[in-house]
């Protein structure tokens, strides 16, 4: 069910954040520890990460390829520097097509986005109905088919639709839709939603029933100071804690953080 971390503090380096952690999202891709369904995340991985010295929107690199299997990475890694960055490794869902257009992140201008969970017999329940939520601008941006991707077209329309809203405003009230729409439905959605501005991480730790997946943070970890590192599984052994069911969790750029129950 895809593994995820989201970095923001000091500027890093991708390789000791990527690689050099005895618990990795490398060695997470095929030997996970918590991962509620799947054995191994082969399909596809992607990084996000930001330098607004050279703009606001992030860069964005993803693969189809297993995270291990891609020769370019190690040497990127190592020249790639930034205050904020989001990774992930994809397990893909039943019936979902594997290629770019289903991979994540997912960008809209300045907002980079990854999610682990699912809307169980997405095509079949939520599909339609997300969709004829959207303006039209939402609607023609979506490029794929997965659930990821709609549920972050909802978190865009809500923005786009209230530009007074903060994302944090914006994702407790997406997932609250979320669950009034399961509920009609008769379907159930987990929402481990990441999404990130270049200045700010905003995430979630949700499901419409329990267990919602794993989410760890940890502050000020010895190989990483001056930073907030969120992520499905502790990477180090350290002073994680877990993020509380059903809250969202911001971290500004001065590493200060909030957690709002929803």
């Amino acid at each position: 069910m895809c593994r995820l971390l989201a970095y923001i503090g000091s500027p890093v380096n991708l390789e000791p954040l990527l690689y050099k952690p005895e618990h990795s999202l490398i060695v997470q891709s095929y030997q996970p520890r918590e991962m509620m369904s799947g054995v191994v995340n082969a399909d596809g991985y992607g990084i996000a990460w930001y330098d607004l010295k050279k703009g606001s929107e992030p860069f964005i690199y993803k693969n189809t390829l297993p995270i291990w299997n891609d020769v370019n990475l190690p040497s990127i890694s190592r020249y790639v520097e930034s205050n904020n960055i989001l990774a992930y490794v994809r397990s893909a869902t039943s019936g979902q097509v594997l290629d770019m257009s289903n991979s994540q992140p997912f960008q809209y201008k300045n907002l980079s986005f990854i999610h682990n969970g699912r809307i169980d017999k997405f095509k079949q329940t939520l599909y339609r109905p997300i969709r004829r939520k959207l303006n039209d601008e939402i609607y023609n941006w979506i490029g794929g088919s997965t659930d990821s991707e709609h549920i972050f077209a909802m978190l865009l329309n809500k923005l786009h639709d209230n530009p007074d809203k903060t994302i944090e405003q914006a994702l407790h009230a997406v997932v609250l839709e979320l669950q009034e729409m399961a509920l009609s439905y008769d379907t159930y959605v987990l929402a481990n939603l990441v999404i990130s501005n270049g200045k700010r991480l905003v995430a979630s730790r949700y499901a419409t029933k329990s267990p919602a997946p794993s989410l760890y943070w940890i502050k000020n970890e010895d190989y990483f100071p001056n930073s907030v590192i969120i992520a499905s599984e502790p990477l180090v052994h350290g002073n994680w804690q877990t993020v509380s069911e059903n809250s969202i969790i911001s971290v500004g750029e001065d590493c200060d953080i909030r957690i709002d129950q929803i």
